[in-house]
Formats: C-alpha cells, structure tokens, sequence
C-alpha cells in the first residue's frame, strides 16, 4: 500500500482574470476549485493510473471537512488526524497571464496531533510506500519530517522525500527509497547553478553517496534523469505540448513513477513520470489517464 502525507492540505481556488488592479474590485472570468497539497497531487494521480494510495495528513474546519469528502469522492482512502481548532488553508491562485498566488497559513498542529500521526503510521507494513511531501506548516518544529523517520525507523518500509534544502538533506541518513529534487533544487542543496546533465549527475551520485537509493531530477526543457540504486543513470526526454499549468507537475511525475516502479522497470518508470508530469504542465489541473498514456506513447 502506499500512503502519502501532506501536512498542510489546501483548498486550491484558481480564479482566471485579464488583469489584476490593486485597491480595485476584480471579476474573475473563470474560476475553479482543486483539493491541494503535493502528498494529495500524488494520491489523486495514482488513481488515475488505478494504483490505490491512502492519504494522511491533517485537516480542520469547514474546508478540512471538504478536502477530505472531495478525496473520498474521487475513491481515495482517506484516513486524516481531525484537528479541533482553525480550519485547512485556501490557496487564491490568480492566473492573468502569469501567475500569482496568496497562500494561507493553516491551521495550529499541536505536539498531541503529531503523536496522533504517528500512531496512524504505526499501521504500515513492511512492503509499503510512504511519501513525505511539501514542506512543514509554520507551527510545526523543523525536524517533523526526521521525528517521522525516527519513530518508523526498523521497518521495511520504501520512503519517498520530496522536499527541498536541509529537510531533503536531514532525512538522508535514513537512506530514503528516492527522492526528487528538480535541478534547481539540486543545485541549492549544493550552493551551485546547475545547467548541464553532467554536473546534475554528479551532484545526484553525491546524494545518494549521502544515503538516498534512487534520486530522480526532472530538468525542465532537458527532459529527465534517474540515477536508481544500481548506480545506473536513465535519461528521458520532454513531452510535447504547450505549457498551462506548472502546480502539481512535480507531485505528478512523482506519483507516474511510483505507478511505473511497480512493473520493477527503472526506465519504464522514469518514462511515465515524465508522461504523467507533462500531463499536468499541459492541462488545466492534474494529470488524467488518457493525457498520460498519449504523452507516453512519445516516450515509448
């Protein structure tokens, strides 16, 4: 089974404008309303792809109450620690051409409704996935993600960070199954600007000399590279299609490749990644089954 968590879910509201005044009344011309969060992007392309996930996380609220219903739903298991005060956050996302987004804070965690968590994760089985997605909420301390690790540590279980600067870096030493920075993350973990995939090689081979198994780059216009956890480094190329959308393509590529990686296929597993991530930069909202099997007939 693989499980997912997202520490601070969101309502994502998308409102589409041809200009946005300041101090002025503003009218949306198109509008719509997505469930957010990176762990909840995963779990919502696994299911396109018919890979059951379970997501976990924490909600409160009248919008809490709506991320989880929208999940459930979709037919995504749902099994979420209920926090008694605040409410989850809504993302407003103005789309005028660029994009502009005001992110809410969320809701208070406290150290009780952590503990409630980890007792929720105390169900995974060796064999299981877990991912760690996105970054910690204001309210909770840095090292969540490592407290996590720490508590389930022993277990044979696959862990999947995708995080960026010191809370990618401090989960290394549990040696995760794979984690996914893009090549400008790489290059800030390392205080240098990447744009070859020699040097973004290399700099892979030393996180995985740091303890990740497999670490997976996307690279932008350049496609896509998997180092796997035989050393051997896999490269995919771009999809082609007109860019729309760039929220959720990286949680997308994720969930494409955990879907792929069941076939025990590295290269097959990198392809529909980088389908189901080009899927989502190409759509709307998130990536659906027929876009990502289109796009990875360009791959095959």
């Amino acid at each position: 089974m693989i499980y997912t968590v997202t520490l601070n879910p969101a309502i994502d509201y998308v409102i589409h404008m041809d200009a946005v005044q300041i101090g002025k009344v503003n009218r949306a011309r198109k509008e719509e309303i997505y469930f957010g969060g990176k762990g909840i992007n995963v779990s919502m392309v696994l299911k396109e792809l018919g890979v059951p996930s379970r997501a976990l996380g924490f909600v409160a609220g009248f919008t809490g109450e709506a991320i989880e219903k929208g999940l459930q739903a979709r037919e995504i298991e749902t099994d979420f620690v209920h926090l008694k005060n605040g409410f989850s956050r809504i993302n407003v996302k103005m789309k005028t051409g660029v994009e502009t987004e005001l992110n809410g804070q969320g809701p208070e965690i406290s150290g009780e409704a952590m503990m409630q968590l980890l007792r929720k994760l105390d169900t995974l089985q060796d064999g299981d996935t877990l991912i760690l997605a996105g970054s910690i909420p204001g309210t909770m301390p840095a090292d969540s993600y490592e407290t996590i690790l720490a508590h389930l540590f022993g277990k044979k279980i696959r862990i999947v960070v995708d995080a960026t600067n010191d809370l990618l870096l401090n989960t290394l030493k549990y040696h995760p199954f794979l984690i996914k920075p893009n090549h400008h993350e790489l290059g800030e973990l390392f205080g240098v600007q990447l744009t070859d995939v020699e040097k973004i090689t290399f700099y892979a081979k030393r996180l995985q000399e740091m303890g990740a198994e497999n670490v997976l780059v996307s690279m932008a216009e350049k496609g896509a590279l998997l180092l796997d956890a035989g050393g051997t480094c896999h490269h995919s190329g771009v999809c082609e299609g007109s860019l729309k959308n760039a929220v959720g393509a990286g949680d997308s590529m994720l969930a494409g490749f955990l879907a792929g990686f069941l076939k025990r296929d590295y290269a097959y597993a990198l392809k529909l990644g980088t389908a189901a991530g080009g899927a989502t930069a190409f759509s709307d909202g998130l990536a659906q089954k027929a876009e990502i099997l289109r796009l990875l007939e360009q791959l095959l």
